[in-house]
């Protein structure tokens, strides 16, 4: 993603809201707060946003901004939840905590897994103390399962369903680069290059969370972006649109008080 995010642009990507959260399509590029990369960006002159300081323009009616539930790495799109105030935090901290939230990633990746599914059951930790963002497979790391299910094949590439039952950080990407098949565009644990490379074709497709006990779980799901839609059309592959479920219109009367809204999912 290049140039800056606007208020417009980031309310546009709203999939789902309710009075107690809010379910954006995150673009690749936009980093959910600030980080070494996006700080020297500011300190060099730049102007680089972050989801961070976009969230005051998601308050719709509320006296204070919503605030990140989980996260998305900067160069990862799709369904990125966000609590409203500060019981919705806590009511979905507890969902993420104890893996109850569902999610499902797209991803095309090089090279083809010799099954149609199968798990990746590898423990992660940190590959340099001073960075710990950067993971790699070790026995004596954290326990990290991605379940995976091919959706296609095409001329040495896969387009996978990725679950991941832990959430480590960059558990998809280097579990797929482990197993033989990295994300495409991954110049961290892949075969694309540092700069001028395609993009993480890696994708939020969709989440679940039953967030309120006597309704059905809410599912939202997130488009694909263009270039994965693009390379999927060229492929040959038929892009499902969001099947919609409970999702909701971006604008909601009544949800300015904070309180649960009857029919919300």
């Amino acid at each position: 993603m290049n140039g800056e995010v606007s208020q417009t642009d980031i309310m546009r990507r709203v999939l789902y809201r309710d009075a107690l959260m809010l379910v954006i399509d995150k673009p690749a590029g936009l980093p959910v707060h600030r980080g070494p990369r996006n700080a020297a960006s500011r300190n060099a002159g730049g102007a680089d946003t972050t989801l961070t300081d976009l969230l005051p323009d998601l308050r719709f009616g509320l006296p204070r901004a919503p605030e990140l539930v989980h996260r998305l790495d900067r160069d990862t799109s799709g369904c990125l939840v966000l609590g409203r105030h500060r019981k919705a935090l806590e009511r979905l901290g507890k969902l993420f905590s104890g893996n109850r939230a569902s999610k499902t990633y797209w991803a095309i990746v090089e090279g083809a897994p010799e099954a149609d599914t199968g798990e990746i059951d590898l423990p992660l930790g940190p590959r340099d103390p001073d960075r710990g963002w950067w993971m790699k497979v070790d026995p004596a790391g954290q326990p990290a399962l991605t379940r995976w299910r091919v959706l296609g094949r095409a001329d040495g590439f896969s387009w996978l369903a990725l679950e991941p039952v832990t959430g480590r950080t960059h558990q998809l990407r280097v579990h797929c680069a482990a197993s033989g098949f990295p994300i495409l565009g991954d110049a961290i644990y892949g075969n694309a290059p540092r700069a001028g490379g395609p993009g993480l074709y890696l994708h939020a497709r969709a989440i679940t969370l039953p967030l309120y006990p006597k309704r059905d779980p809410i599912h939202v799901e997130a488009p694909p972006p263009d270039a994965m839609a693009s390379w999927l059309g060229q492929h040959g592959f038929d892009v499902p649109l969001p099947s919609g479920g409970n999702q909701l219109p971006s604008v909601m009367p009544g949800d300015g008080d904070g309180q649960e809204i009857a029919g919300a999912g």
